[in-house]
């Protein structure tokens, strides 16, 4: 057999995939489905990944030089997330509209009506990242994850592992996380 003639299989044997894949999201539709069991990942949710990573590649890689230089989260440009044990807020701070320097941060350009809160559940967060404008990311792919202040004890466990779940999602995303912590930024 010349390798041109098993050429064919191959075609039919990846459009019989993808019409797998395919006939899987339509049967599944959209609808809100109960939650799956720990471990187990829909056909739904693996084509929303696939298709929320190839909307982060637009944005450029991240600029280290210019995000290590930031040491509080009022001066963070970028998106960042803040972790609770129930859901995750998204920090976005859009680009200014105006380019020009006259005015900017005064009472005409205030900084504060650019700033954007969104509050999303880990399982969300590859479709809220990709409603981010490519113009809020100055430095690049990266996101800043705090975990939120004044945690009560008994509810520290879950928001470590919800802080877990969201770094494991950023990092499937191609996103690359920067740990903050109360003493400033970096890993713990």
């Amino acid at each position: 057999m010349t390798p041109s003639s098993s050429l064919p299989s191959v075609l039919v044997r990846r459009c019989s995939t993808v019409a797998v894949v395919l006939a899987l999201i339509a049967l599944t539709g959209c609808r809100t489905a109960a939650p799956a069991s720990a471990g187990t990942v829909s056909a739904h949710e693996v084509v929303a990944t696939e298709s929320a990573r190839q909307q982060m590649e637009l944005i450029p890689p991240p600029s280290k030089t210019r995000y290590m230089a930031i040491h509080s989260l009022s001066n963070w440009e970028n998106p960042y997330l803040t972790v609770q044990g129930n859901m995750v807020t998204v920090h976005v701070l859009l680009a200014d509209a105006n380019t020009s320097g006259i005015g900017e941060g005064t009472l005409l350009r205030p900084v504060g009506a650019r700033r954007q809160d969104l509050n999303v559940r880990v399982g969300d967060l590859p479709a809220a990242l990709n409603a981010i404008p490519q113009s809020a990311w100055p430095y690049g792919r990266v996101i800043a994850v705090e975990e939120a202040n004044n945690i009560p004890v008994k509810a520290r466990p879950e928001v470590r592992r919800n802080m877990e779940s969201a770094m494991a999602v950023l990092n499937d995303l191609g996103v690359v996380v920067y740990e903050w912590t109360e003493g400033g930024p970096g890993l713990r």
